[in-house]
């Protein structure tokens, strides 16, 4: 919460040190003149692990007099593609996207934009190539260093009680290569801690419908009685696992759960002691600033600006001071 209430204040600095240094903020347009942003949000409409960042793009949004629409892909990278496309074609003045399909996909992409005047910003998932090639035309990144949050939710996993010679399962999208930062980071924690660590890969048919995890997790905890712990740095996955133990008769403790993101399952589940530690990558911000970077871009010609929102885990022991803000869709 410290690192969090820090982010916060500097984030507040900046806002003050602009309103004095830069000029009268521009008089807010018609709405024929509105700036025009289209923006990813990722999951689905209202889900727990996309609801905040969709609130704090609505709030900047609002706060901007800027014309929002938002775009969900259920995790799908040729959606993901098809909604920059279509984005494209409606000529608007900024797209936020993220980098599950990777680079490659959205190079030539991100080319057409830019050298049609659309500014372009990321959140998420990074674009390691392109945010430094488009930094100056206001290309920026808000969202978690993936390898560092999965490393942070190992460490937590960790210190919630694994020792040496225990077993885990790393549960989360391997076949991606960006996105398979955040269980790698995971995975090397826990092997530092000489915790013996098994893999396996969420499917896209899973990432788009956790429910399809439900048996696939039941089967490996009864092939694996003697398993001690299961990380994933996949949100809907960690909102899931507290009614996959249930179901499966294990007690809170009896399998440590390294998770991430804030959704209402998983804040129960924090509460419940099933899960020892979640990532919190402060999702409302990851909706809130690629919106004022396109707006602060648009008018001040601001490069893009790399922000790393994620700020430490949430357990059992610090959750309650949280909850009110994660009742409002905020956290």
């Amino acid at each position: 919460m410290k690192r969090l209430v820090s982010l916060i204040i500097v984030v507040t600095v900046i806002a003050m040190a602009l309103a004095i240094a830069l000029p009268a903020r521009p008089a807010l347009a018609q709405d024929d003149e509105k700036i025009v942003v289209y923006m990813q949000m990722g999951g689905t409409q209202g889900d727990g692990t996309t609801l905040a960042r969709t609130n704090g793009a609505i709030a900047a949004a609002e706060a901007l007099g800027i014309e929002l629409h938002e775009q969900y892909s259920s995790w799908d990278q040729q959606t993901m593609i098809n909604q920059f496309n279509e984005a494209l074609a409606a000529d608007p003045d900024g797209i936020v996207i993220m980098g599950h399909p990777g680079e490659d996909a959205f190079a030539p992409l991100v080319e057409e934009a830019i050298s049609r005047g659309i500014i372009v910003t990321s959140g998420n998932n990074p674009f390691p190539t392109l945010e430094p090639m488009y930094q100056a035309q206001g290309f920026g990144y808000a969202g978690a260093d993936l390898y560092q949050g999965g490393y942070l939710t190992g460490q937590a996993m960790v210190a919630a009680g694994l020792q040496a010679g225990d077993t885990a399962l790393v549960y989360d999208i391997w076949h991606e290569e960006l996105r398979s930062r955040s269980p790698q980071g995971i995975k090397d924690a826990l092997e530092e801690a000489g915790v013996i660590v098994d893999t396996l890969d969420v499917s896209q048919e899973v990432n788009s419908d956790v429910s399809l995890a439900t048996p696939i997790l039941t089967a490996y905890l009864e092939a694996h009685p003697d398993l001690k712990a299961i990380g994933t740095q996949h949100g809907n996955i960690t909102a899931a696992l507290v009614n996959v133990l249930k179901a499966n008769g294990y007690e809170p403790g009896d399998i440590i759960i390294g998770g991430i993101d804030l959704s209402p399952a998983t804040v129960a589940g924090v509460q419940e002691g099933y899960i020892s530690a979640t990532f919190d990558q402060v999702l409302y911000l990851q909706g809130y600033m690629p919106i004022l970077q396109i707006w602060l871009t648009h008018n001040y010609k601001i490069p893009g600006l790399h922000i790393n929102t994620g700020v430490g885990v949430v357990t059992p022991d610090n959750v309650a001071e949280i909850v009110p803000l994660i009742e409002q869709g905020i956290r």
